[in-house]
Parts: structure tokens; C-alpha cells; sequence
């Protein structure tokens, strides 16, 4: 199993180890003793299973005062994945990561508390499930522009599909006054 750090060193790439033959294949998606030692701890409290179409873009999404840490995998198809730092006062403060995510490559991305997530469908569908490290909480969720200029996410795909909240989500600056400090 293989953890490396991204740019912003508290997300983590994981690569398990995939054990194929000619059945198909077997890995494990989380073991807390192997995970804790690759820097990604939970607890875990909550599941989310989504499915979504090429060209949709979900987020960016966090939660204010209950942020979720989100550990997340494409079970089939393929996502570019996204975590942008919104810990104000943080040296990586409004500067983002992204890794491909899919059925085929098995990858999952660690984004810790304190980060928005987002992702945008580059295959036909896509299942991606994650593990989160607090409850959904709806009334201490905020979005963030996916366009937002001044985080200048690289999205691969023009005019995706968003929700009506993601349409109108503000930019960063915009909430920065909401946002928790940094602790570090």
C-alpha cells in the first residue's frame, strides 16, 4: 500500500495493493492500523454512495463548524477529485490538489477537515463512495465556486452540469469572514 502526499501535504494519494488474477481482483479500502500509519486516522461515522453523469461537477462543499474529513474512491468510472484548503491563516490557503479517481486505477484521495471537495465525471457515469469523518450536517454547509478565479482550479472538461446551489455559489473571498481559523 502506498500513501504519497500531494502539494498541500495533509491530502494523501493512496494506492492499495490490488490483488488481481483471473477472477478479477481484490483490495482492501480501509484497515484503521495500515490507513492511521499512512497519516489517514478517521474515525469514520458516515458512508456516502453517489452516482452521477459524464460532465456533472459536485461542490466545491465543506462544512463550517463540523468539518468532515472525506476519504474517497471512484467505484466505477472516472473523476478528476478535488480538495481545496479553506483553513484561513493556513500557508496553503485557497490552493488546491486534484488526482484522477476510477474503477480502473482503484486510487482513493484522504482530504482532511478543513478542505472543500469537489469532483467533476469524465466517464459515462460514475459510483464514488467515501467515508466521512463527521455527520452531514446541512445547515453548516457551505459551497464555493468551482470557478472561482482566484483558486483557479484546472477542471478537465468545459460547461459541466451543476446544481442550482453549485450555479450560485460565492467565491472564496467572499465567505472568507465565515470561514474557522487554522490551527496549526
Amino acid at each position: 500500500m502506498k500513501f504519497t502526499p500531494k502539494d498541500i501535504a495533509d491530502v494523501i494519494l493512496i494506492e492499495p495493493d490490488v490483488h488481481r488474477d483471473a477472477r478479477g481482483f481484490f483490495l482492501e479500502t480501509w484497515h484503521q492500523r495500515k490507513y492511521a500509519e499512512g497519516g489517514v486516522s478517521g474515525p469514520f461515522v458516515q458512508d456516502n454512495h453517489s452516482r452521477s453523469g459524464r460532465g456533472t461537477l459536485r461542490g466545491l462543499h465543506a462544512q463550517l463548524h463540523r468539518p468532515q474529513g472525506k476519504l474517497v474512491r471512484a467505484v466505477d468510472g472516472e473523476v478528476f477529485d478535488v480538495a481545496v484548503d479553506i483553513r484561513r491563516g493556513s500557508p496553503t490557503f485557497g490552493k488546491w490538489v486534484g488526482d484522477h479517481l476510477s474503477g480502473e486505477n482503484l486510487r482513493q484521495l484522504w482530504i482532511p477537515p478543513g478542505f472543500a471537495h469537489g469532483f467533476c465525471v469524465l466517464s459515462e457515469a460514475v459510483h464514488l463512495e467515501y467515508k466521512c469523518t463527521d455527520f452531514y450536517d446541512v445547515a453548516d454547509e457551505i459551497a464555493i465556486a468551482w470557478n472561482d478565479p482566484e483558486i483557479g482550479i484546472e477542471w478537465p472538461l468545459d460547461g459541466p452540469t451543476l446544481s442550482a446551489k453549485d450555479s450560485a455559489a460565492p467565491r472564496l473571498a467572499e465567505i472568507l469572514d465565515r470561514l474557522p481559523p487554522w490551527r496549526g
